[in-house]
């Protein structure tokens, strides 16, 4: 009697039970096909159209800042990781020799213009004693002229007897001696004129001369401002590499600079997955450091070669055990200000990154 009822209990509550299965199986049967629909739905409306890779890292095309003359670090008013502005001294080197190279190059500058100065008075002399000269030419030249008439004078009243030889030979004697007066005047003129020729050369030298003593004065200031290492542009101080007291060299990288909007993304996108992924597409990005947000950029730029063309120690293909390995194109992608905004994104970080291949231009 007691088994007898326990068994109908038993029975009465297996019935219930397979009652509510029954009338669950056709709910999940709907939620099921209902989620089937959906994601056919956006994969036949939206996802047949994306190409999308998790290959893809945010990029920044930092800038090297490094010495550009020798000199101990003096001060370095920006910390690690700092942000600056356009202008702002990163580094400063000792320059006291720097600044005794530019008095040496201003003092013997000013001596260029005193030499320039005395020979243009020389210059002007000169002028002056070419003019002296053409005008004793002048003299000298009258006193020919009226030689020459005594001359003839005197040689016609001694043809006629109405002189003595005397007056004659001194009448020629006088001749001679403007000949030779008209003579040493003209010598005097070439005298003065290659005098001005030859101080209006020291000139020109003098000139090639100051030209040097100029630039050696601008190239002293210039190296003088090299000893201030100034951001170039606004953006976060990083890798800094040296310290107060450091000796550092022409060409050694102190640290680099970061700029604030110099982020984007470079995505490795398969070879196959290439075609509609051209400058102009639209991009959907998200972010690892960023999961619950999407944005929207755009496809600047493609590669004009794959990734292994450009490595270090590209491979080699034409060898017997050659295996094909799909090759990747880097593509550049434009990061919208809102991502920027957020003040999240570092240089490195992770993103997927999908082309809708409709937005193809």
């Amino acid at each position: 009697m007691v088994d007898a009822t326990h068994s109908g209990n038993e029975t009465a509550d297996a019935a219930p039970s397979r009652s509510l299965k029954a009338r669950l199986l056709p709910v999940f049967a709907v939620v099921i096909l209902a989620a089937a629909a959906w994601f056919g739905w956006r994969y036949w409306t939206e996802g047949r159209f994306m190409v999308t890779t998790d290959d893809a890292y945010v990029q920044a095309d930092s800038a090297r800042v490094a010495a550009r003359v020798e000199g101990y670090v003096a001060e370095l008013p920006v910390a690690e990781n700092q942000h600056v502005a356009a202008g702002d001294v990163l580094v400063r080197l000792e320059d006291d020799d720097y600044r005794n190279a530019l008095e040496t190059a201003r003092s013997r500058f000013s001596t260029a213009d005193a030499t320039l100065a005395r020979i243009d008075a020389q210059i002007t002399a000169a002028e002056a004693s070419v003019e002296q000269a053409r005008a004793q030419r002048q003299s000298a030249q009258a006193q020919l002229t009226n030689a020459q008439s005594s001359a003839e004078r005197a040689q016609s009243l001694f043809d006629r007897q109405a002189t003595a030889k005397a007056d004659l030979d001194r009448a020629n004697e006088e001749l001679s001696t403007a000949k030779a007066n008209l003579a040493s005047a003209e010598a005097a003129i070439s005298s003065a004129e290659a005098q001005v020729a030859v101080l209006r050369a020291q000139r020109e030298e003098s000139e090639g001369d100051r030209r040097q003593l100029e630039l050696a004065v601008d190239q002293a200031q210039r190296d003088l401002d090299r000893t201030v290492l100034r951001a170039p542009f606004d953006g976060v101080l990083a890798n800094r590499a040296v310290e107060v007291g450091d000796l550092v060299s022409p060409g050694s990288q102190l640290a680099a600079l970061v700029p604030d909007d110099g982020l984007y993304i470079e995505a490795n996108y398969k070879e196959t997955q290439m075609p509609g992924v051209v400058p102009g597409a639209v991009v959907h990005i998200t972010f690892d450091a960023l999961p619950d947000h999407e944005f929207e950029g755009r496809v600047t730029s493609a590669a004009p070669a794959t990734g292994s063309v450009f490595s270090l120690l590209p491979a080699e293909n034409a060898t017997g055990n050659f295996t094909k390995v799909v090759q990747r194109v880097p593509v550049r992608i434009s990061i919208p200000d809102d991502a920027l905004a957020t003040g999240a994104l570092r240089g490195g970080l992770s993103a997927v990154v999908s082309v809708d291949r409709r937005t193809a231009e």
